[in-house]
């Protein structure tokens, strides 16, 4: 893929193309300064849109979607990967802490290792929503 042309080289190009004289073409224009015809129109384009006179998404908008769609993206990849919240209790801590292993821990996460992660943290929330019971 060809290496693309600096901003300010785009610019003059637009620039020369917008004050071109009677009877000079953009064609001729972009001849020479060595640039394809229609990457003229196109840069020509994408300057009416910058400066506001044509409808369309700025560069700079672009930018942010862009932007903001890789974002979405690496998130969605994130909790497809490991299959929801990071556990809290993984195995090494538990080896480190010398946990007691839960017999019938059953299947999923922590089922090999004796730990169920993140049990202690959704206890501990649930506490202040549960009331006082009636036992």
């Amino acid at each position: 893929m060809p290496k693309p042309y600096p901003e300010e080289f785009r610019q003059d190009v637009v620039r020369v193309a917008r004050n071109r004289g009677p009877g000079v073409t953009v064609e001729q224009v972009a001849t020479d300064f060595g640039v394809h015809p229609m990457t003229l129109w196109k840069w020509m384009r994408r300057a009416d849109i910058d400066d506001g006179t044509k409808p369309g998404s700025t560069g700079q908008e672009s930018a942010e979607l862009r932007e903001a769609r890789r974002r979405i993206k690496l998130l969605e990849q994130g909790t497809r990967s490991c299959g929801g919240p990071r556990p809290i209790c993984p195995r090494r801590i538990c080896r480190e802490k010398d946990l007691p292993a839960r017999e019938g821990a059953g299947r999923g996460r922590g089922a090999r290792h004796g730990c169920v992660p993140g049990a202690e943290a959704r206890q501990a929330a649930l506490l202040p929503l549960a009331g006082p019971t009636d036992d």
